[in-house]
């Protein structure tokens, strides 16, 4: 599975009040912040694969013998958009700064594969493609169920309730080297534990259902 991770930076600087002390302009701030959002995207539909390069594209756990009649694959991405707000002193030599991240994360591109094999609106096609639609499903719920802990993770890092404090240009070095060295893998890792509930959805009694059903019409199609 393929991941893709994108950071943008922003800098806003507030303007300064020679007559402020240090400690008021820094209280000026905004209070550091995480959102996290989920990607939406339509699903793609691709139809041109037969069931044999589908079964060679399928889960390295699919046993000897069975046929990937369909498949679903997503690929995890995630981006970080960082706007730091700061207060630079008069000197130029330290500032304060509040970063304002957004985290965007999800399923970019994914596509559900129907051999070719099975007709567009037949009972065979209906009954793959319905179970295809379950892998969609279980990708969507998997967002949404990490998304309190991807949240909790990254508000313990990063809103620390007061501004960062340091040379200038410390905060903004610091904050993209961390997202892009530690913070996009750990979310695309967060992201990828949906194999394990597909792997549940795949079963060996889920594929000999669909395989017998529609009287028989897969079976004849695949042999």
């Amino acid at each position: 599975m393929n991941h893709r991770a994108l950071i943008l930076l922003m800098l806003g600087t507030l303007s300064q009040a020679p007559c402020k002390a240090r400690a008021d302009n820094c209280e000026r701030l905004p209070k550091p912040t995480v959102t996290l959002l989920r990607h939406q995207e339509a699903f793609s539909l691709d139809l041109r694969s037969s069931f044999r390069t589908l079964t060679l594209l399928g889960p390295t756990g699919t046993r000897p013998g069975m046929q990937v009649l369909g498949l679903t694959r997503g690929t995890a991405v995630v981006s970080f958009q960082t706007r730091i707000v700061s207060y630079v002193d008069p000197g130029g030599r330290w500032e304060c700064a509040s970063p304002q991240l957004t985290v965007t994360y999800g399923f970019s591109p994914m596509t559900v594969y129907v051999a070719r094999e099975f007709p567009k609106g037949s009972c065979a096609w209906n009954e793959i493609h319905r179970h295809e639609l379950r892998h969609v499903q279980a990708y969507q719920d998997h967002l949404a169920g990490i998304e309190s802990e991807l949240r909790e993770t990254l508000q313990r890092r990063f809103v620390t309730g007061d501004p960062w404090r340091g040379p200038v240009g410390q905060a903004r070095n610091r904050i993209q080297q961390e997202l892009e060295e530690r913070w996009a893998p750990y979310v695309k890792r967060m992201i990828n534990k949906v194999d394990q509930t597909q792997a549940l959805i795949d079963t060996p009694e889920e594929y000999a259902r669909v395989a017998s059903s529609c009287g028989g019409e897969i079976r004849r199609l695949t042999r």
